[in-house]
């Protein structure tokens, strides 16, 4: 058992788990790296991550290829310390003790690359500065 403090952890829910979720779970994981626990679900999860969400962050150097879209459980939420949600609404659980950040963002389903790029860059934006929030 380590004596260091545990890393926190994030959990990034929207509906389909196939656009602004899955970009911001892939930005905390490529900017903190191991320094925070990242994960993401949706309330009615798709069946595949938006094509035209994986092309904007490939642009961007990230690939998310393979990442597949996961149903929000209960479990997830009680597991993480900070959970964000994109326009999920009620569907998501809520305990007490958590932290909840709404983050108010254009759904990039049915949109094309163009329509993404500036939903990914606000994302990066507020991925920046959770990173520097949760590891100082």
């Amino acid at each position: 058992m380590s004596d260091s403090t545990p890393r926190p952890s994030v959990l990034f829910v929207c509906v389909h788990n196939a656009g602004r979720s899955q970009m911001a779970a892939a930005f905390l994981t490529h900017l903190a790296g191991e320094k925070v626990e990242v994960r993401s679900a949706g309330s009615a999860p798709a069946d595949t991550v938006n094509p035209a969400v994986v092309a904007a962050m490939n642009e961007v150097g990230i690939d998310i290829s393979a990442e597949t879209p996961k149903i929000l459980t209960a479990e997830a939420v009680q597991a993480s310390d900070v959970v964000i949600t994109m326009g999920c609404g009620d569907t998501c659980p809520v305990f007490p003790g958590k932290r909840y950040l709404d983050w108010q963002l254009d759904d990039p389903a049915g949109q094309g690359v163009d329509a993404v790029r500036p939903i990914r860059d606000d994302i990066e934006h507020r991925i920046r500065a959770l990173v520097n929030d949760l590891t100082g």
